[in-house]
């Protein structure tokens, strides 16, 4: 995981060089004199010093030509203000062809300090947003800025859909944020790399504004996550994220398995079951009793989706496990019959190990499943021992 990070990090920092706040990027585009086969760079400019505005002049560029971002999206709406509680307005909301909601910001000469909360406040208002309300937002921009027409016509042509009837837009939690602005400052191209190591879909695009006489030409390019990159940083991120929540079931799972076993074993000893006195909760879905054979203990064990005892035979030496398991399989009838019912006898030959256990189901992580569980464990253990260790201790110890 380290070296894996250490790239990830080497990548953003190389990024991050070209997205610098109080600082202007690298990028530069040239003007090519074919004639004299000579290039020069053309002049870069600010949109203060040219009077460009935010949303008079960038988010209309981008509103008409939104594939200046990489890739095919959908307008829903723009300047919308329309979130319960408050009257914060984002920039631009988007769809992409995977149908997740993508919230746009736009920042001119500087992002800003605080882009990044906003963004992440309007992502959260607009993740509870369902289909039809998405298709209502989206007619009401069509009508106000676009001279009408029907969104459900426009977002399926767009997802090249024949009705929006069986469509989920919004899945989950796929919403996605990209930001725009000439420079980044850095506390903004920080966060953003958390978030994408976060497995958060975030990215960062400059736009740049050069003069060439009269014309203005405006260079749009990905910076974070770095575009040859891009895909190796999603796959760390996602693998970091899934290896953390499987950490956090894993520490919920013994948690909860701590918590049966300390009931189980109150349980035991309400019964006068005493071979588990000395055996404290446990974070394995297991706890064992010595039976008096060396290597070979009577143990309890439960799942999501069952409860078992059961005596396994785990000696080095498999020839003794199985001379122990074909001893005792000899007199199965008689100590099927002494013990009430039928057991399940396991002999796998890719197996160092043999058992004989009886299992039940149950809703393992249902704690209200858990007293008749407990119940179920402490009496069929008892006659379960009762009934084996005799004939265990007279065949294991027979040398």
């Amino acid at each position: 995981m380290g070296r894996l990070a250490d790239f990830t990090r080497d990548s953003s920092e190389l990024a991050c060089q070209s997205a610098k706040g109080h600082g202007k990027s690298n990028n530069v585009m040239f003007r090519v004199d074919r004639q004299k086969n000579r290039m020069s760079p053309l002049p870069r400019a600010r949109f203060a010093d040219l009077q460009l505005r935010e949303r008079q002049h960038l988010q209309e560029w981008l509103v008409h030509q939104p594939d200046a971002l990489g890739e095919p999206l959908l307008i829903i709406t723009k300047e919308f203000d329309r979130f319960e509680e408050t009257s914060e307005r984002l920039d631009v909301l988007a769809l992409d062809r995977h149908r997740n909601l993508v919230v746009i910001e736009n920042k001119l000469d500087d992002s800003g300090r605080d882009v990044t909360w906003q963004a992440l406040k309007y992502t959260a208002y607009v993740s509870t947003m369902s289909t039809a309300e998405l298709v209502q937002v989206h007619q009401d921009y069509l009508t106000r800025y676009c001279n009408g027409g029907s969104a459900a016509d426009s977002i399926c042509a767009f997802l090249g859909e024949d009705s929006v009837d069986d469509l989920i837009l919004n899945p989950g939690n796929g919403q996605r944020i990209i930001f725009v602005a000439a420079n980044f400052r850095p506390e903004v191209t920080a966060t953003v790399l958390w978030l994408i190591n976060r497995g958060i879909a975030v990215q960062c695009f400059t736009v740049s504004p050069y003069l060439f006489g009269e014309e203005l030409f405006v260079d749009v390019q990905q910076v974070l996550p770095p575009p040859n990159a891009e895909s190796y940083m999603v796959k760390v991120a996602s693998k970091e994220v899934e290896e953390s929540a499987s950490n956090d079931a894993g520490q919920r799972r013994y948690a909860l398995r701590r918590e049966f076993w300390a009931l189980l074993l109150e349980q035991l000893r309400r019964d006068g079951v005493s071979m588990f006195d000395g055996v404290n909760p446990s974070k394995e879905n297991w706890i064992t009793a010595g039976s008096g054979v060396g290597s070979a203990p009577f143990g309890i064990a439960f799942t999501q989706r069952e409860a078992r005892v059961e005596l396994v035979l785990w000696k080095a030496d498999k020839a003794e496990n199985v001379r122990i398991f074909d001893g005792l399989a000899a007199r199965k009838e008689e100590i099927e019959r002494e013990f009430g019912g039928q057991m399940e006898w396991l002999n796998d030959p890719q197996l160092l190990q043999c058992k004989i256990l009886v299992r039940h189901p149950f809703e393992g992580f249902d704690r209200e499943s858990w007293p008749r569980m407990a119940e179920w464990m402490s009496s069929t253990f008892e006659q379960f021992a009762r009934t084996l260790k005799g004939p265990l201790n007279e065949i294991g110890n027979r040398y």
